[in-house]
């Protein structure tokens, strides 16, 4: 699976059409890492730049693609919701911007950062930002963790 670098605006209108603007999709699993660590020796490495990458995997009732891996390289913001109980976890309809130097991808189409972050959407924002198909990791299967 190649992943594909969001470049231009055409990029994200490419993908936000071929895979239908996550309308009727789900959030499956989410994966946070730094390049910061702590060494054997218990010394520290800290990189000194923006260091957090999260991947996303995604998944929706329409095939071609059926599942897609987002990966955000370089996040400067993140705040997901969980979603309240009695309610479902369904992606109406999602966006993906490119603003002040940063992508952002929220589940909600009329978000925008300029109008502030709004409490009520979940979203993310990195320097850079790739996909790739993932149609094989539909279903329950974990696939970034243990499914214990």
């Amino acid at each position: 699976m190649n992943w594909h670098e969001l470049k231009e605006e055409s990029d994200i209108k490419d993908l936000l059409e071929r895979f239908g603007y996550f309308h009727d999709g789900c959030l499956r699993e989410m994966h946070m890492w730094t390049e910061t660590y702590v060494d054997e020796d218990l010394s520290m490495s800290v990189p000194g730049k923006l260091d957090t990458n999260v991947k996303m995997l995604f998944q929706r009732q329409y095939s071609n693609p059926s599942a897609i891996e987002l990966l955000f390289e370089s996040v400067t913001g993140i705040h997901i919701i969980p979603t309240p109980e009695n309610y479902d976890s369904i992606i109406r309809d999602a966006t993906i911007l490119k603003c002040n130097h940063n992508f952002y991808w929220a589940d909600d189409s009329n978000f925008h950062p300029a109008k502030g972050m709004e409490n009520s959407v979940s979203w993310i924002a990195a320097k850079k930002l790739k996909w790739r198909e993932a149609n094989d990791w539909m279903g329950k299967q974990n696939r970034y963790g243990d499914n214990e």
